[in-house]
């Protein structure tokens, strides 16, 4: 069975910084990505708009121009959101949304995932000028959808969740008071956001990994595989099930792909294990087995069709620009994926981590 798809966006991954930035950019760019939106929680952070990369902090114009020298220059769409921090001013969405760098802003909970220590709490934002001016310019909100603070029990437990309880807490407080805010809610794991996600008003749209869409907590907890540890973590059954709805629900336009890749060279120490699954140069392949696993048939228009719309296409449309118009073929066929090197050292990605064949792989 052959594939050919439009090349295909992929709307949340992490580059880094240094020089194993390029073998990440390459990565993408080998698995028929034709854009991307790169994460700004670098060391340091995209936390300005314009300017020189400074000791402190880099700015979207200069991160971005890191990225292009890093083989970025190859995307037809490269955005690189804003780090909503303390310093970030209303002045700065002004700046940044008339000068033309500033398309998104990202919202971390403070120490929500890596490097988001210089988050803030999402009620120091509702309300303010911050969002009022992201509502004037049409300037995306990127969520990471997560109740900061909580511990134990009230992190995770059967009943609710971080994620559940900002959902029903935060997010329809958010949308009340910013009605025209542009969001993105980023990475879901749980049926509370995706049912949030499908029945809010336009323009209000949602990213999933394949890792989510793949497995569950179990996976995760037996055996501690840790390649399968990333934030939010890996949900139970009935939340899998609700994201895999979503994701192949005939005509929806709101869900699309975000891989979340996370490249870690030194992945868990005896501290603890650092969160993000790398899924560079498999992502595609991945999503396709998602889709199978969720009863499509990938050999009828129809489920060709769907897989299109969630990988290629609804993106797009949400941030306001063409699908691409080169193609990319993936193939039915068992294949192993090894680690990427780099000038870090060598990056393994969650197949390889998992223990998992793929069932498909990109024509070249």
């Amino acid at each position: 069975m052959l594939l050919t798809l439009p090349r295909w966006f992929d709307l949340h991954t992490h580059f880094r910084q240094g020089p194993a930035m390029a073998s990440y950019v390459q990565a993408h760019l080998d698995m028929g990505c034709a854009g991307a939106l790169a994460m700004p929680n670098t060391q340091p952070p995209v936390a300005r708009v314009s300017g020189a990369a400074e000791a402190d902090g880099w700015s979207i114009e200069s991160y971005a121009a890191e990225l292009r020298a890093a083989g970025g220059e190859a995307f037809e769409q490269l955005i690189v959101p804003l780090y909503l921090t303390r310093q970030t001013t209303e002045a700065m969405i002004h700046e940044g949304a008339t000068s033309g760098l500033l398309r998104a802003c990202k919202y971390y909970p403070p120490h929500g995932t890596t490097n988001a220590e210089h988050g803030l709490p999402m009620d120091d934002l509702i309300g303010g000028d911050v969002f009022r001016a992201m509502e004037e310019h049409r300037i995306v909100l990127c969520i990471h959808g997560e109740q900061h603070g909580l511990s134990g029990s009230d992190y995770l437990d059967a009943q609710q969740n971080a994620e559940t309880r900002f959902y029903r807490e935060r997010m329809p407080r958010l949308v009340a008071a910013h009605p025209n805010l542009r969001i993105v809610c980023e990475h879901i794991t749980t049926r509370v956001a995706a049912e949030f996600v499908a029945g809010a008003p336009e323009p209000i749209g949602a990213t999933i990994t394949p890792q989510h869409l793949l497995y569950t907590l179990g996976h995760l907890i037996q055996g501690l595989k840790y390649h399968l540890y990333c934030l939010p973590i890996v949900k139970f059954q009935d939340d899998r099930a609700a994201l895999r709805q979503a994701v192949t629900t005939l005509g929806q336009t709101k869900f699309f792909a975000g891989t979340d890749s996370a490249p870690h060279t030194t992945k868990a120490t005896a501290c603890g294990c650092a969160a993000g699954c790398f899924t560079g140069g498999c992502a595609p392949q991945l999503y396709a087995m998602a889709f199978e696993k969720a009863g499509v048939d990938l050999g009828t228009t129809d489920g060709q069709t769907l897989l299109e719309r969630f990988l290629c296409l609804n993106g797009p449309a949400f941030y306001d620009f063409p699908a691409s118009t080169r193609c990319f073929q993936m193939e039915k066929a068992r294949s192993q994926f090894a680690a990427l090197e780099t000038p870090a050292g060598p990056v393994p990605p969650l197949p390889t981590g998992m223990g998992l064949d793929l069932t498909w792989r990109i024509v070249p």
